[in-house]
């Protein structure tokens, strides 16, 4: 799934929640949060702490994964492309 906001993120959580058949409160004692802080999360409050967040993700059996953007990959791709261009250029002289 991808995460753009906060919104998806608590979305993501929700629906592993509910999928796993947990209510708020059960679920905030498995990560050792609050429900409050459950429910404000879900909600999608922005202000919510990572540390936290990761707690309730390592609770709900999720792993987050970071990657570049499709553009920063293209870039990379392109700059690949430039060098090996540069390179045998230079070694055709």
């Amino acid at each position: 799934m991808k995460i753009v906001t906060i919104h998806d993120l608590a979305s993501a959580a929700r629906g592993r929640r509910l999928e796993l058949g947990l209510t708020q409160a059960e679920l905030a004692e498995r990560a050792g949060v609050s429900r409050d802080w459950v429910n404000y999360f879900e909600r999608g409050k922005g202000t919510v702490e990572l540390a936290l967040v990761l707690h309730l993700f390592e609770a709900l059996g999720l792993e987050m994964e970071l990657r570049p953007t499709r553009a920063d990959a293209n870039q990379r791709g392109r700059a690949a492309s430039e060098l090996r261009s540069f390179v045998d250029e230079y070694m055709s002289r």
